[in-house]
């Protein structure tokens, strides 16, 4: 996987289950993806050594890992942001189709107002 995608996706894992770690892993974490310090840099930081850093990470990473493999919050997620997009599509397609039925699309436009309220 490339590094930027890695970090995309453990950005996102933090972002669902960062809750789930503990507060000592939730700064190293953050200390080491948000604020972009270094190993050393951090291991100053928390007053541990910068292997024990290096393990925080790799043991927070796994954690995350392990939450999203359990409970697949991300993939249902991403299943209903895409499910959420081809109705938002499908409305857009039939309100084209039946300009001419006002009342149609008066009622289409509120449908797809609920749903853009969805992603907000």
């Amino acid at each position: 996987m490339v590094q930027f995608e890695k970090m995309i996706e453990l950005n996102m894992l933090y972002d669902f289950y960062g809750q789930l770690l503990t507060e000592k892993q939730r700064k190293i974490f953050t200390l080491y993806h948000e604020d972009n310090l270094s190993l050393a840099e951090i291991a100053e930081e928390v007053k541990i050594s910068r292997q024990g850093v290096h393990d925080a990470l790799k043991k927070s990473e796994k954690a995350l890992y392990k939450y999203e493999n359990k409970l697949k919050l991300i993939k249902k997620f991403s299943q209903t942001q895409k499910a959420v997009l081809d109705i938002d599509n499908s409305i857009n397609e039939i309100i084209s189709e039946n300009m001419q039925n006002d009342k149609l699309t008066k009622r289409l436009k509120k449908i797809k107002n609920i749903i853009d309220n969805l992603n907000d």
